[in-house]
């Protein structure tokens, strides 16, 4: 399975802009280019919660398919908002449990520009 084509070719990431470029071995990492429909302040670009989500969200789950070449529906994601993105995001995932049914992971999110922490967040999602 080509990783970062599926997740890419998913029409919500597309229309969000996240990308994923790289995904092997249990750990993944994507971005995404802030603009200003993704905002949810009309005086200032600051990413809505909802975006920086769908990048935790999706990245993690680029890196559990790395794992086990299918697709993972997301179970449960818990997320803590540290800082505004008021810019581009990065993430990076690593998965920190495989098991038969459930794989579990840890993100980071990023502002690409100077490497502030914007959230964390752990995603559960299906793998059998």
């Amino acid at each position: 399975m080509d990783i970062e084509e599926f997740f890419e070719s998913m029409p919500f990431a597309q229309l969000l802009g996240v990308e994923i470029t790289e995904a092997a071995d249990g750990h993944a990492e994507g971005h995404i280019e802030m603009r200003e429909e993704l905002s949810w302040n009309a005086d200032r670009v600051m990413a809505h919660g909802g975006v920086t989500f769908t990048l935790a969200d999706t990245v993690g789950g680029a890196a559990l398919v790395s794992r086990v070449d299918q697709p993972v529906p997301t179970i449960d994601m818990r997320i803590d908002y540290l800082s505004a993105g008021t810019g581009d995001l990065r993430a990076e995932a690593d998965v920190v449990r495989l098991g038969g049914d459930v794989g579990t992971v840890d993100v980071d999110v990023y502002a690409s520009t100077d490497d502030t922490l914007i959230a964390t967040a752990r995603g559960v999602y299906k793998t059998g």
